[in-house]
């Protein structure tokens, strides 16, 4: 049974940095494709970064550069370290591996 369980999300001012963290279990985390989406109120869950068995990453323009995912192989665990937030980062954000999702970490960026 694949389970996978956020963290690290919280309220941080425009400008500033989280680092999310995406525990998993059931699988190991280097040999699958892991995710990173985000769904703000009212609109559709959005890709955020992506990384592959291969150690290759991919972002959309709107966090390019300031959004970096990673995984700790030894800890089993996928990385999104945000910098430079904005308010319109402000969303659930969810971790998904082999169809599952986890159960998302809440981001606010507000001054």
């Amino acid at each position: 049974q694949v389970q996978l369980v956020e963290s690290g999300g919280g309220l941080v001012q425009p400008g500033g940095s989280l680092r999310l963290s995406c525990v998993a279990s059931g699988i190991i985390v280097s040999s699958w494709a892991m995710f990173w989406y985000r769904q703000a109120p009212g609109k559709e869950r959005d890709l955020v970064a992506s990384i592959t068995s291969g150690g290759s990453t991919n972002y959309p323009d709107s966090v390019k550069g300031r959004f970096t995912i990673s995984r700790d192989n030894a800890k089993n665990t996928v990385f999104l370290q945000m910098n430079n937030l904005k308010p319109e980062d402000t969303a659930v954000y969810y971790c998904k591996a082999v169809g599952v999702w986890g159960q998302g970490t809440q981001v606010t960026v507000s001054s």
